[in-house]
């Protein structure tokens, strides 16, 4: 589940009313001329917020369901932002589907939301995620920005200019929060679902707040930490400037004058700072003369996976991690490093149970929560599973094909869960090599833990590079099997 924690903690609502006041004025730009709007006001830790009354014929749209889970979904709908809001629509259905699949006793969820910014062009929507399962309630936070200049709906993340920007923020809010009292630092990693709600004070300093028990004790409630914004302003980006602007004024009778124009054809938007490439950009796998290997380790995360990490970090490796549900659950912020750190998650069931034996409907289950786990704390949509065992049928295939997961198996196995001796280990893995093999182990062992430095420099040695499974396949097909990516021999 996406860890908000086990208590919510009620977390003051602060209405920022647009009170004119001799130091509160500010000039800005608006629709192409210049006027003098009131400074925004309010508490230093907070987001600012918007009166929907300032936003000409703003709109809510509303769903609930009552199926056993309690669903109430609200978010605004602005005229003339079509993108912004089919993203609402979609980031809310989501995270609803998410929210039953990956919680087993779930009970209720309700989604609100308020404004953070509308003005030049720029609209900012924060919303709140109220859910309870048998764990009990916890609530979350996430900001979604549109830049109504360039017609783009756009992650909080995508107020900084790049990764770089954000790993740099990372390191920025780690400084404030290592003396808090139970902030687990491990959990907070750049990506884009940890740092999913930013947003600007009324003095314009960044802040960045996280979900109830995502990066600290449950009983510590909402985590947030401001960076001022003369440390934040080198990290903005162009529309992270715009958006700040907006942010720190009230802007009466704003309105978006114009729907959005046809899209463009061929125009496509970069990947946002914090979602992941599936291994190193740098590496063609494609390219004859190259010598690709993917290691993959399943049953994770364990409780040395940390220690595998560190070694592949040390070589530059990426590798491919088929997670369970249940370690998933226990080490969320080691996914969250998985993730963070180039590798890539696959889905290796809840239950680890044989699929070729499960109906359908058994086989949908256990894929399905585990493709939420990974969402709700990554934001990673899976696109590659592992039948246990290697144990697949035409249900499993089928299934598979409809939740968009190709099957992996392996071309090496390194029979680590039998043979628990490190030397044997690392022997399996390389003596077959080539390029283009799948190398199965799992990193639940400690032997594996401590084989995989020696298998790492042995395959240094031969010149191999060490990539994710979907660096190394290319495209893959939902429903087929895949066991190696070895190059095709020449016809003759």
């Amino acid at each position: 589940m996406r860890a908000f924690g086990a208590a919510a903690i009620a977390v003051a609502a602060v209405l920022l009313v647009g009170a004119c006041s001799e130091e509160g004025n500010a000039e800005q730009t608006s629709g192409g001329g210049s006027e003098e709007r009131p400074k925004a006001t309010g508490a230093p830790e907070e987001l600012t917020a918007v009166d929907p009354e300032h936003v000409v014929g703003l709109g809510e749209e509303r769903s609930s369901e009552d199926g056993g889970v309690a669903i109430d979904i609200a978010y605004p709908t602005v005229p003339n932002a079509d993108p912004l809001n089919e993203r609402l629509g979609a980031v809310t259905a989501r995270e609803a589907d998410d929210f039953k699949a990956a919680n087993p006793g779930a009970k209720n969820l309700s989604i609100s939301w308020g404004l953070t910014a509308a003005g030049d062009d720029v609209v900012g929507v924060r919303l709140t995620q109220d859910e309870e399962d048998s764990e009990g309630p916890r609530t979350g936070y996430s900001t979604y920005w549109y830049d109504a200049a360039n017609e783009h709906p756009a992650l909080s993340t995508e107020l900084l200019a790049g990764q770089e920007e954000l790993q740099e923020l990372d390191g920025l809010v780690k400084e404030r929060l290592k003396d808090e009292e139970g902030v687990d630092l491990s959990a907070i990693q750049p990506i884009a679902r940890t740092y999913d709600s930013m947003g600007f004070n009324p003095d314009g300093d960044l802040v960045v707040e996280f979900d109830e028990g995502q990066v600290a004790d449950a009983g510590a409630g909402r985590v947030f930490a401001v960076v001022d914004s003369e440390e934040a302003d080198p990290l903005l980006s162009d529309f992270g400037e715009r958006a700040r602007a907006a942010a720190t004024v009230v802007t009466p009778d704003f309105e978006i004058p114009e729907p959005p124009s046809a899209p463009k054809d061929g125009a496509e938007q970069g990947a946002a700072p914090g979602v992941m490439p599936v291994g190193a950009e740098d590496v063609d796998c494609a390219d004859p003369e190259s010598k690709c290997v993917a290691l993959t380790f399943d049953d994770g995360p364990g409780e040395r996976t940390p220690e595998l990490l560190d070694a592949l970090a040390e070589h530059d490796a990426r590798a491919t991690f088929f997670v369970t549900g249940g370690p998933v659950r226990e080490h969320p912020e080691t996914l969250r490093r998985e993730y963070a750190e180039g590798h890539e998650v696959g889905n290796h069931t809840v239950n680890h149970p044989d699929l070729a034996t499960l109906s359908a409907g058994e086989v949908g289950d256990e894929l399905s929560t585990v493709n939420a786990l990974i969402r709700r704390e990554t934001g990673h949509r899976v696109g590659l599973m592992r039948p246990p065992y290697g144990s697949t049928d035409d249900t499993v295939s089928q299934v598979s094909e409809e939740q968009g997961l190709a099957e992996i198996i392996w071309s090496i196995d390194t029979n680590d869960w039998k043979d628990r001796d490190s030397g044997i280990v690392a022997k399996r893995a390389v003596r077959d090599i080539r390029p283009g093999s799948i190398v199965l182990m799992h990193d639940i062992h400690d032997t594996t833990i401590d084989a995989v430095p020696t298998i790492l420099e042995k395959l240094e040695k031969k010149g191999y590079t060490m990539v994710t499974v979907s660096q190394l396949l290319g495209d893959t097909d939902p429903g087929e099997s895949y066991m190696d990516g070895h190059p095709e021999e020449p016809a003759e």
